[in-house]
C-alpha cells in the first residue's frame, strides 16, 4: 500500500479523558479512522507515520446517537476509532491545541 493510502487511514487523534487515561495506564492512542481501515492497515500506518513498534489494535465503530433539533430529529455521525497499543517503550508524542 501506498504511503499516501496510509497518511489518509489516520483522520486524527482522539483527546478525552478516556483517551488520556488509556494513553496514562495502559499505553494506548485513539485515533479517528476511515470507515473503510481494518486493523492491519491501521497499524502499517501508524509504525509508518509516527515510526513505533504497535504491539496491538483494537477497532471500534461507534453510531451516532439520535438527536432532536428544534424543528426535526437528527443524526450526528458515525465514526470509526483505533485504539492503538504501543510496545513498552515507545510512545507518541501528542500535542493538544488550545
Amino acid at each position: 500500500m501506498s504511503k499516501e493510502a496510509l497518511y489518509s487511514l489516520i483522520k486524527s487523534p482522539v483527546v478525552s479523558e478516556k483517551s488520556m487515561m488509556a494513553m496514562e495506564t495502559h499505553n494506548q492512542y485513539v485515533f479517528l479512522v476511515d470507515k473503510r481501515a481494518d486493523k492491519i492497515k491501521v497499524k502499517q500506518a501508524i509504525e509508518a507515520m509516527f515510526n513505533v513498534k504497535v504491539k496491538s489494535v483494537n477497532i471500534l465503530n461507534q453510531i451516532g446517537k439520535q438527536k432532536r433539533t428544534r424543528f426535526k430529529p437528527g443524526k450526528r455521525a458515525d465514526v470509526k476509532k483505533a485504539y492503538v497499543s504501543l510496545a513498552d517503550g515507545h510512545s507518541i508524542e501528542m500535542v493538544a491545541a488550545e
